[in-house]
């Protein structure tokens, strides 16, 4: 009776579980467009350009998978979120996913029921301060105001560091990377800590980035992803093998410029192939056609070229590729493999 009783409520579970992966899916398809959680505005990662249009590395994470469900990269609505209302968003299926800069934590997988879908940055910690501080070190801060996002693992890590150092700090809370970047210009705090990445994109948009340095302590690990609902398994394969296309394309040498030659040749590479759905049936695994990679890869281009694009080392933010170079470069970005 007991096993009986045991196996119906594993059946009951997976059959709710069932259903609840594939509603995101198919709400997206009846509703004609994707609902992204982006940043309330991060230049290079998420912000609307001139005309209200969305751009960056984030974003372009957002259009791939658009582009990959329904067919068109610009058939999404951005959602943004502060460092405390994205849990809440993504939660209660106000947006489909969050791409924006989110640290992959324990209790954000088990205790918040998130499933985060790969790392599209590695980045860590770090300080901004101005160069006329006269400090070269974060060591240097003690007695320090230091403006930090509220809702954000940098909170911890910021008691962490000055805890382990000895010395004392104190916090000018901020809701968005807007209001942190004015109150650090208005000298209401001496130093700004966030995401390394975030503070070269926040120090670019400055009128005069050389008066500023960003300190060479990188303080913690913080590995930034899109992620889904937990038990949304079936889109959650949309979305992390959507990015991983992205990822392998870099690899593979498959580009904005050429995908169409080598969807038209069909050539010798079997990976190449079968991402570009001219062989094998991937699509039909995650519920989509064949040419889902292909259109997730048109629409902006590879890992290489997005990241090129919006934050690398010819644009304002100058990011070097460092950990986020693909494995065979010297660094650990590389998607598992497509077969």
């Amino acid at each position: 009776m007991k096993k009986t009783v045991f196996l119906g409520a594993l059946t009951v579970a997976g059959l709710a579980a069932g259903a609840s992966a594939a509603a995101t899916l198919d709400d997206v398809k009846a509703r004609g467009k994707l609902n992204c959680g982006v940043t309330t505005g991060l230049v290079g990662f998420a912000a609307p350009d001139a005309n209200g249009v969305w751009e960056g590395f984030d974003v372009s994470v957002c259009r791939a998978v658009a582009a990959a469900v329904l067919g068109d990269g610009n058939a999404v609505e951005f959602v943004p979120t502060t460092g405390k209302t994205r849990f809440t968003a993504l939660a209660s299926g106000e947006i489909d996913m969050l791409a924006r800069n989110t640290t992959w934590t324990f209790s954000r997988d088990t205790d918040l029921k998130f499933d985060f879908v790969g790392v599209n940055y590695y980045d860590g910690q770090g300080f901004l301060v101005p160069k006329s501080l006269g400090v070269s070190s974060a060591k240097e801060l003690d007695g320090a105001t230091v403006c930090i996002q509220t809702g954000t693992t940098t909170e911890l890590n910021l008691a962490d560091f000055f805890r382990a150092n000895n010395i004392s700090y104190e916090p000018v809370p901020i809701e968005t990377n807007a209001e942190g970047q004015q109150q650090y210009l208005a000298g209401a705090c001496d130093a700004y800590t966030t995401d390394a990445s975030g503070l070269a994109s926040t120090r670019a948009a400055f009128e005069a980035p050389g008066d500023h340095v960003i300190l060479p302590e990188i303080i913690s690990k913080e590995p930034l992803g899109p992620l889904v609902r937990h038990g949304d398994n079936d889109w959650g394969d949309i979305v992390r093998w959507t990015f991983y296309a992205l990822v392998a394309a870099e690899e593979m040498g498959i580009t904005s410029a050429n995908i169409g030659e080598l969807s038209a040749a069909a050539g010798g590479n079997p990976e190449v192939n079968r991402i570009l759905g001219t062989e094998g049936d991937l699509g039909t695994m995650i519920g989509l056609d064949n040419e889902w990679a292909k259109r997730a890869i048109a629409a902006g281009g590879n890992y290489g070229e997005i990241f090129e694009k919006n934050i690398g080392e010819k644009t304002p933010i100058g990011l070097a590729r460092g950990l986020n170079a693909q494995w065979t470069q010297g660094g650990i970005m590389y998607a598992p493999p497509f077969r």
